[in-house]
């Protein structure tokens, strides 16, 4: 029962992810998204697919360090994390 919840506010949530905004910032100011993976990776992420969105971010799908799922959307310019989902 908490996974199918945990999975309906992951779906319902998914428009809220889809409008997210990091960066207007011109692309030869971006991190390079080889690096800035190989980055993430050093912390301890698996990165399952990276892309970058409508919105500007870097938007990663994996597991973090502890090994829950995640899909974090970050500003390519900071490499800072604008909004994450983590499933408990």
């Amino acid at each position: 029962m908490r996974f199918l919840l945990t999975l309906a506010l992951f779906i319902t949530s998914g428009a809220a992810f889809a409008a997210t905004q990091c960066t207007n910032a011109d692309k030869s100011t971006w991190q390079d998204p080889d690096k800035f993976q190989a980055q993430l990776k050093e912390q301890g992420y698996k990165i399952n697919k990276f892309k970058v969105t409508k919105g500007n971010c870097y938007e990663i799908y994996g597991f973090n360090k502890d090994g829950k799922k995640v899909e974090i959307y970050h500003d390519p310019v900071t490499g800072k994390a604008v909004k994450s989902e983590i499933e408990d």
